[in-house]
């Protein structure tokens, strides 16, 4: 499995290739537009530069991290540091169910984590799930499958979302094969 680091290096080199110009040359038009919301930033780079939401997101994260660091590379950490980041405080008892998903996806085959402010997304080809804590009880699984009918446990949310369907999870002991099934449709159709 590809570290945290070089799938972000990875993500920003496709941008590049995808948007013609270098990162650098990226950071100076969100720097030089006024802008000072995330979301407007992101707007922009969607509208004037074609950018998907993903490569948009991630590019502004990147240059706001940069400009609080002083410097053009993003802060390397590891993926146990960046979930200690996200489960911390009174989201912490729910750690153990990132884990057990993660350990049971390892066993699919390789993948990319891409963390980012309040989750964790996993690609192949493409992102096929995003984990992360929803609220101090419940962590919830986005899924990006098609075809897959709707249960009691499984969410399918309104098109235009982030991912296609989600399950919410409030104890490891509810990541069970059910779970895991849907995870494997997910991950074998980002591919």
């Amino acid at each position: 499995m590809a570290d945290l680091n070089k799938a972000l290096a990875t993500q920003l080199a496709n941008i590049e290739k995808r948007t013609g110009k270098s990162i650098a040359e990226l950071s100076a038009i969100v720097k030089s537009s006024g802008l000072a919301k995330h979301g407007e930033m992101v707007a922009m780079l969607k509208s004037t530069l074609g950018m998907g939401h993903g490569d948009a997101n991630t590019l502004v994260h990147t240059v706001r991290k940069a400009d609080e660091q002083g410097s053009a590379a993003p802060k390397e950490l590891t993926s146990e540091q960046v979930l200690d980041g996200l489960y911390k405080g009174p989201k912490a008892d729910l750690r153990p169910i990132h884990d057990k998903l993660l350990k049971a996806m390892r066993k699919f085959g390789d993948f990319e984590e891409a963390p980012k402010k309040t989750y964790v997304s996993y690609r192949r080809k493409k992102q096929f799930v995003t984990i992360g804590p929803a609220t101090k009880t419940r962590v919830d699984v986005g899924l990006n499958m098609k075809g897959v009918d709707a249960t009691d446990r499984l969410q399918q949310l309104p098109a235009g979302k982030m991912c296609g369907y989600m399950v919410k999870i409030t104890d490891a002991k509810e990541v069970n094969a059910e779970v895991m099934h849907w995870i494997k449709i997910a991950y074998e159709s980002a591919g």
